[in-house]
C-alpha cells in the first residue's frame, strides 16, 4: 500500500545478513607510469586502492591530481579458491557488500575500529569504506575488514518496476526517499545527461562495480552544475536504464552514488554506483544540495559545493618540449 509521505514498504524480513571479509589493497598502477589524457596530454597522477588520508566521503572529487582517486579505505576480497573459482570470493565481496553497510577492523593496530561501505568501483574491482582520519592513520595495507553485508535481494513492495540495488535498508530509511503522490521522492545534488555516461555501459548488471560521468564538454558540464560533484553526492542519470544492466532509454531514470574522483582518461570520469533504477512514472528525483552519504549517514560535515575546474582544464596538454616555440620551429 503507498501512503504518501511514508517511506516505501520493503520486505525487510526476507533480506539475508552476511558476514564478508576482505583486506585494505594496495594502490596499483598498470604499465606505464602514464595516463594517455582525453587532450592528448601525458600525467603521473595516484588513482586506486590504498589507503586516502586527504579525502573522504562529502569532499569535492572534481579538479584533484587524481585519476579514479577511490576515498578512504579501498579493500578487497582474499581470493582462495581453485582455478575453476579464481576471483569469485572478491566478485561475491563486489556484488553483496552494499552501500551504508556497516564495517569493522579486524586485524591490525586499528582493530574494533567501526565504518561503512561507501562505494564499489568496477575494473579494479574495489569496494571503498570511510573511518576516521585518526584511525585511518593506524590503518596497514593488508589489514583486515569484515563487512555486515544486508541489502541485496531487496524489493518496494509497492514499485514492481523498481529495482533497489547495492543499498542497505538503513541508507534506504535514511536518505529521505518517500511516496508522494503514488511515485518515489528520492532527493539528490544533480541531475546527469545519459549522453554524458562512459566507461561501465553495457554490461549485464549494475548489481556491482560503477559508470563514470564524463566531464569533457565544458558547456554541459557548466549547465548541470557537474564541476560540482563530491564524493557521495546522490545523482540522478536521467534516460538511464539500469535494472538489468546499464543503457541509454528513454523515460527511465538511474539513481546512483558518486564513488570515485574525476579521470583525464577519454570516456571516463566520477563513477556512480547504482541504488535505485526504473521508469520516471515510479521515481520523482528532487533536488536536494545536501543530499550526500556523509550527511545521510551523518558521518562528517559535507564540503561546500563549488565549481571546480577538471584537472584536464587546469593542466592543459602542451606540445613537446623544443618542437615549437613562439610559433616557430626549432632548427635541428
Amino acid at each position: 500500500m503507498k501512503i504518501d509521505g511514508k517511506p516505501p514498504r520493503i520486505n525487510l524480513t526476507e533480506i539475508a545478513v552476511i558476514s564478508l571479509i576482505g583486506r585494505i589493497a594496495p594502490p596499483l598502477t598498470r604499465g606505464s607510469a602514464y595516463r594517455l589524457g582525453q587532450d592528448g596530454g601525458l600525467r603521473v597522477l595516484p588513482g586506486s586502492g590504498g589507503i586516502t588520508l586527504s579525502h573522504r566521503i562529502g569532499d569535492r572529487c572534481v579538479g584533484l591530481a587524481a585519476d579514479h582517486l577511490e576515498p578512504a579505505v579501498s579493500f578487497r576480497a582474499v581470493d582462495q579458491g581453485v582455478e575453476s573459482t579464481k576471483g569469485a570470493a572478491n566478485r561475491a565481496l563486489n556484488v553483496l557488500a552494499c552501500v551504508g553497510n556497516k564495517v569493522e577492523i579486524v586485524s591490525g593496530p586499528a582493530t574494533g575500529t567501526l565504518g561503512v561501505v561507501t562505494g564499489k568501483h568496477g575494473g579494479v574491482a574495489n569496494v571503498m569504506a570511510d573511518f576516521p582520519v585518526k584511525a585511518m592513520r593506524r590503518l596497514r595495507i593488508g589489514d583486515m575488514i569484515r563487512v555486515t553485508s544486508c541489502g541485496q535481494g531487496m524489493r518496494l513492495r509497492d514499485f514492481d518496476q523498481v529495482t533497489v540495488m547495492n543499498a542497505s535498508p538503513d541508507l534506504l530509511t535514511r536518505w529521505g526517499v518517500l511516496v508522494r503522490g503514488g511515485r518515489l521522492s528520492v532527493p539528490v545534488t544533480h541531475m546527469v545527461p545519459s549522453a554524458l555516461m562512459g566507461s561501465g555501459l553495457g554490461k549485464s548488471s549494475a548489481a556491482r562495480g560503477d559508470y563514470d560521468i564524463q566531464l569533457f564538454d565544458d558547456d554541459i558540464v557548466r549547465r548541470f552544475r557537474l564541476a560540482s560533484l563530491r564524493f557521495g553526492d546522490m545523482v540522478a542519470i536521467m534516460d538511464a536504464a539500469g535494472r538489468f544492466g546499464r543503457s541509454f532509454m528513454r523515460g527511465q531514470v538511474t539513481v546512483g552514488v558518486v564513488v570515485h574522483s574525476d579521470s583525464t582518461v577519454a570516456g571516463h570520469g566520477p563513477g556512480v554506483t547504482t541504488l535505485l533504477a526504473g521508469p520516471v512514472n515510479e521515481i520523482a528525483v528532487e533536488h536536494d544540495p545536501e543530499a550526500n552519504l556523509a550527511k545521510i549517514l551523518e558521518i562528517r560535515r559535507l564540503a561546500r559545493p563549488k565549481i571546480e575546474r577538471t584537472f584536464v582544464r587546469r593542466t592543459p596538454h602542451l606540445a613537446p618540449v623544443g618542437s615549437i616555440r613562439s610559433g616557430r620551429r626549432l632548427s635541428t
